[in-house]
Protein backbone atom coordinates (compact mmCIF):
# COMPACT_ATOMS: atom_id res chain seq x y z
CA UNK A 1 0.00 0.00 0.00
CA UNK A 2 1.42 3.53 -1.14
CA UNK A 3 0.33 6.34 1.06
CA UNK A 4 1.40 9.45 -1.53
CA UNK A 5 0.90 12.70 -0.20
CA UNK A 6 2.73 14.21 -2.95
CA UNK A 7 2.45 17.80 -3.44
CA UNK A 8 -0.29 17.85 -0.96
CA UNK A 9 -0.36 21.24 1.20
CA UNK A 10 -0.41 20.19 4.89
CA UNK A 11 -0.22 22.81 7.87
CA UNK A 12 1.41 21.81 11.28
CA UNK A 13 0.81 24.24 14.11
CA UNK A 14 3.18 24.07 17.12
CA UNK A 15 5.84 23.20 14.43
CA UNK A 16 9.07 24.98 15.56
CA UNK A 17 10.27 22.51 17.74
CA UNK A 18 9.60 19.05 19.44
CA UNK A 19 6.89 16.39 18.13
CA UNK A 20 5.50 19.12 15.84
CA UNK A 21 8.87 20.06 13.78
CA UNK A 22 9.13 15.84 13.13
CA UNK A 23 5.83 15.91 12.10
CA UNK A 24 6.44 18.22 9.29
CA UNK A 25 9.84 17.17 8.52
CA UNK A 26 8.03 13.45 8.03
CA UNK A 27 5.22 14.84 5.82
CA UNK A 28 7.93 16.86 3.51
CA UNK A 29 9.92 13.85 3.52
CA UNK A 30 6.14 12.33 1.93
CA UNK A 31 6.76 14.99 -0.76
CA UNK A 32 4.04 17.46 0.74
CA UNK A 33 4.39 21.12 0.71
CA UNK A 34 4.66 21.96 4.46
CA UNK A 35 3.37 25.27 5.95
CA UNK A 36 4.92 25.48 9.47
CA UNK A 37 3.11 27.40 12.05
CA UNK A 38 4.36 28.40 15.47
CA UNK A 39 4.97 31.57 17.74
CA UNK A 40 8.42 31.64 16.62
CA UNK A 41 10.96 30.17 14.97
CA UNK A 42 14.39 29.36 16.05
CA UNK A 43 16.96 31.23 13.84
CA UNK A 44 18.67 28.47 11.38
CA UNK A 45 22.03 28.28 10.96
CA UNK A 46 23.95 30.08 8.40
CA UNK A 47 26.28 27.63 7.84
CA UNK A 48 23.63 25.20 6.46
CA UNK A 49 23.00 24.88 2.91
CA UNK A 50 19.35 24.32 1.34
CA UNK A 51 18.62 20.48 1.40
CA UNK A 52 15.28 18.69 -0.27
CA UNK A 53 16.53 15.39 0.65
CA UNK A 54 15.34 13.08 3.63
CA UNK A 55 13.89 15.46 6.00
CA UNK A 56 12.50 17.66 2.80
CA UNK A 57 13.67 20.70 4.84
CA UNK A 58 13.20 23.10 2.03
CA UNK A 59 9.52 21.74 1.01
CA UNK A 60 8.67 23.22 5.14
CA UNK A 61 7.39 26.76 4.61
CA UNK A 62 7.61 28.52 8.23
CA UNK A 63 4.84 30.83 9.13
CA UNK A 64 4.33 33.07 12.61
CA UNK A 65 0.59 32.78 13.88
CA UNK A 66 -0.74 32.91 17.16
CA UNK A 67 -3.58 30.01 17.72
CA UNK A 68 -5.10 31.51 20.17
CA UNK A 69 -6.30 35.02 18.04
CA UNK A 70 -8.93 34.65 15.63
CA UNK A 71 -7.45 37.41 13.80
CA UNK A 72 -3.87 35.44 13.52
CA UNK A 73 -5.47 32.29 11.84
CA UNK A 74 -7.42 33.98 9.62
CA UNK A 75 -4.32 35.97 7.97
CA UNK A 76 -2.03 32.98 8.55
CA UNK A 77 -4.63 30.87 6.63
CA UNK A 78 -5.52 33.48 4.26
CA UNK A 79 -1.45 33.31 3.10
CA UNK A 80 -1.53 29.67 2.68
CA UNK A 81 -4.70 29.89 0.10
CA UNK A 82 -2.91 32.78 -1.77
CA UNK A 83 0.25 30.50 -1.99
CA UNK A 84 -0.70 27.26 -2.89
CA UNK A 85 -3.98 27.60 -3.79
CA UNK A 86 -5.71 25.30 -1.13
CA UNK A 87 -5.51 23.17 2.52
CA UNK A 88 -5.15 19.56 1.46
CA UNK A 89 -4.68 18.38 5.42
CA UNK A 90 -4.19 20.69 9.14
CA UNK A 91 -2.75 18.84 11.94
CA UNK A 92 -3.34 20.71 14.80
CA UNK A 93 -0.29 20.13 17.04
CA UNK A 94 0.15 23.02 19.36
CA UNK A 95 -0.55 22.43 22.81
CA UNK A 96 0.86 23.89 26.31
CA UNK A 97 0.89 22.08 29.45
CA UNK A 98 -0.58 23.06 33.08
CA UNK A 99 -0.25 21.22 36.11
CA UNK A 100 -1.70 21.66 39.44
CA UNK A 101 -4.11 20.51 42.01
CA UNK A 102 -7.47 22.22 41.41
CA UNK A 103 -7.95 23.77 44.71
CA UNK A 104 -4.30 25.53 43.69
CA UNK A 105 -5.08 25.91 40.00
CA UNK A 106 -4.45 29.67 39.05
CA UNK A 107 -7.67 30.74 36.80
CA UNK A 108 -5.26 32.72 34.21
CA UNK A 109 -3.65 29.30 33.55
CA UNK A 110 -6.23 27.28 33.69
CA UNK A 111 -7.45 29.63 30.94
CA UNK A 112 -4.37 29.62 29.14
CA UNK A 113 -4.38 26.35 28.62
CA UNK A 114 -8.16 25.97 27.61
CA UNK A 115 -7.05 29.18 24.76
CA UNK A 116 -4.31 26.82 23.50
CA UNK A 117 -5.80 23.51 23.73
CA UNK A 118 -8.98 23.97 22.53
CA UNK A 119 -9.55 27.40 20.92
CA UNK A 120 -6.64 26.58 18.74
CA UNK A 121 -7.94 23.86 17.49
CA UNK A 122 -11.68 25.18 17.09
CA UNK A 123 -9.70 28.66 15.00
CA UNK A 124 -7.97 26.48 13.09
CA UNK A 125 -10.70 24.13 12.33
CA UNK A 126 -12.80 26.42 11.45
CA UNK A 127 -10.75 28.69 8.90
CA UNK A 128 -9.65 25.68 7.24
CA UNK A 129 -12.76 23.89 7.32
CA UNK A 130 -13.87 26.42 5.02
CA UNK A 131 -11.19 26.29 2.60
CA UNK A 132 -11.50 22.22 2.72
CA UNK A 133 -15.86 22.43 1.97
CA UNK A 134 -15.16 24.43 -0.98
CA UNK A 135 -12.49 22.10 -2.52
CA UNK A 136 -15.14 18.81 -1.00
CA UNK A 137 -11.78 16.78 0.19
CA UNK A 138 -9.44 17.17 3.16
CA UNK A 139 -8.63 15.90 6.62
CA UNK A 140 -8.48 17.24 10.02
CA UNK A 141 -6.27 15.76 12.67
CA UNK A 142 -5.87 17.01 16.43
CA UNK A 143 -3.41 16.43 19.13
CA UNK A 144 -5.82 15.06 21.83
CA UNK A 145 -3.62 13.08 24.60
CA UNK A 146 -3.50 9.91 27.17
CA UNK A 147 -4.92 11.76 29.78
CA UNK A 148 -8.41 12.22 27.31
CA UNK A 149 -8.15 8.70 28.12
CA UNK A 150 -7.31 8.21 31.78
CA UNK A 151 -6.23 10.99 33.59
CA UNK A 152 -3.49 11.47 36.28
CA UNK A 153 -3.84 13.36 39.41
CA UNK A 154 -2.81 17.82 38.96
CA UNK A 155 -3.92 17.14 35.48
CA UNK A 156 -7.17 18.36 35.45
CA UNK A 157 -6.81 21.83 32.96
CA UNK A 158 -4.29 19.40 30.95
CA UNK A 159 -6.70 16.50 30.79
CA UNK A 160 -9.91 18.55 30.53
CA UNK A 161 -8.66 20.12 27.31
CA UNK A 162 -7.48 17.08 25.77
CA UNK A 163 -11.00 15.30 26.35
CA UNK A 164 -13.00 18.66 24.99
CA UNK A 165 -11.07 18.27 21.73
CA UNK A 166 -11.85 14.76 21.07
CA UNK A 167 -15.51 15.56 21.70
CA UNK A 168 -15.05 18.79 19.43
CA UNK A 169 -13.56 16.65 16.61
CA UNK A 170 -16.88 13.96 16.86
CA UNK A 171 -18.87 17.19 15.84
CA UNK A 172 -16.64 18.16 13.65
CA UNK A 173 -16.85 15.22 11.78
CA UNK A 174 -20.04 15.23 11.38
CA UNK A 175 -20.94 18.69 10.43
CA UNK A 176 -17.90 18.45 7.36
CA UNK A 177 -18.41 14.75 6.62
CA UNK A 178 -21.09 15.77 4.05
CA UNK A 179 -17.76 17.41 2.31
CA UNK A 180 -15.94 14.56 2.06
CA UNK A 181 -13.39 16.27 4.90
CA UNK A 182 -12.27 13.67 7.48
CA UNK A 183 -11.95 14.88 11.38
CA UNK A 184 -10.07 12.59 13.72
CA UNK A 185 -7.68 12.75 16.96
CA UNK A 186 -4.94 11.47 18.05
CA UNK A 187 -4.00 10.20 21.64
CA UNK A 188 -0.21 9.89 22.44
CA UNK A 189 1.33 8.43 25.44
CA UNK A 190 4.42 9.41 26.43
CA UNK A 191 7.08 10.96 24.31
CA UNK A 192 10.06 12.28 26.14
CA UNK A 193 9.88 16.08 25.44
CA UNK A 194 11.42 19.23 27.01
CA UNK A 195 7.77 20.08 28.45
CA UNK A 196 7.79 16.56 30.53
CA UNK A 197 11.62 15.74 30.79
CA UNK A 198 9.98 12.01 30.64
CA UNK A 199 13.80 11.37 29.33
CA UNK A 200 15.56 13.33 32.68
CA UNK A 201 14.07 11.33 35.46
CA UNK A 202 15.91 9.33 37.79
CA UNK A 203 16.14 5.58 36.62
CA UNK A 204 13.62 4.69 39.13
CA UNK A 205 10.68 7.21 38.35
CA UNK A 206 10.99 6.21 34.30
CA UNK A 207 10.97 2.31 35.37
CA UNK A 208 7.72 3.42 37.38
CA UNK A 209 5.87 5.25 33.98
CA UNK A 210 7.52 2.63 31.51
CA UNK A 211 6.09 -0.26 33.46
CA UNK A 212 2.46 0.87 32.50
CA UNK A 213 3.19 0.71 28.85
CA UNK A 214 2.36 -2.68 26.62
CA UNK A 215 5.43 -1.71 24.66
CA UNK A 216 7.93 -0.88 27.59
CA UNK A 217 9.75 1.62 25.57
CA UNK A 218 9.39 5.63 25.15
CA UNK A 219 7.15 6.62 22.64
CA UNK A 220 9.02 8.40 19.16
CA UNK A 221 7.58 11.41 17.70
CA UNK A 222 8.27 9.31 14.72
CA UNK A 223 5.78 7.18 15.95
CA UNK A 224 3.11 9.17 16.19
CA UNK A 225 4.06 10.87 12.40
CA UNK A 226 3.47 7.34 11.37
CA UNK A 227 0.19 7.27 12.46
CA UNK A 228 -0.51 10.94 10.93
CA UNK A 229 0.80 9.77 7.71
CA UNK A 230 -2.02 7.66 7.67
CA UNK A 231 -4.59 9.23 8.60
CA UNK A 232 -3.72 12.26 6.21
CA UNK A 233 -3.68 9.27 3.40
CA UNK A 234 -6.53 8.67 0.43
CA UNK A 235 -6.27 4.70 2.32
CA UNK A 236 -7.70 6.34 5.30
CA UNK A 237 -11.07 8.22 3.68
CA UNK A 238 -13.50 5.88 5.57
CA UNK A 239 -12.05 6.95 8.81
CA UNK A 240 -13.49 9.69 10.97
CA UNK A 241 -14.55 11.31 14.17
CA UNK A 242 -13.32 8.87 15.98
CA UNK A 243 -10.00 9.02 18.77
CA UNK A 244 -6.96 6.52 17.78
CA UNK A 245 -4.58 5.74 20.88
CA UNK A 246 -0.95 5.79 19.93
CA UNK A 247 0.18 5.11 23.44
CA UNK A 248 1.96 2.18 23.23
CA UNK A 249 -0.82 -0.20 25.06
CA UNK A 250 -0.73 2.02 28.00
CA UNK A 251 -2.36 0.96 30.47
CA UNK A 252 -4.28 -1.58 28.22
CA UNK A 253 -3.81 -4.05 31.17
CA UNK A 254 -4.04 -3.10 34.72
CA UNK A 255 -0.24 -4.01 35.40
CA UNK A 256 1.61 -4.82 31.67
CA UNK A 257 4.72 -5.06 33.37
CA UNK A 258 4.45 -8.36 34.47
CA UNK A 259 4.65 -9.30 30.90
CA UNK A 260 8.29 -8.22 31.10
CA UNK A 261 8.70 -10.61 34.91
CA UNK A 262 9.02 -7.36 36.87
Amino acid sequence: MKLDLRDRVVVVTGAARGIGAVIAGRFAAEGAHVVALDLAFPEPDPGAEPTDEATGAARIENLTVDVTSPESVQAAVGTIVERHGTIDVLINNAGINVDGPVAELDWDRWRACFDVNVGGVFLMSQAVAEVMKTARRGRIINAASFAAIVPSVGSAAYAASKAAVVQLTRVLASELGPYDVTVNAYAPGMVPTAMNGFAEMPPEAQDRLLDTLSLRRWESADDVADLLIFLASDQAGYITGTLVDVSGGKLATQIPARAYGR
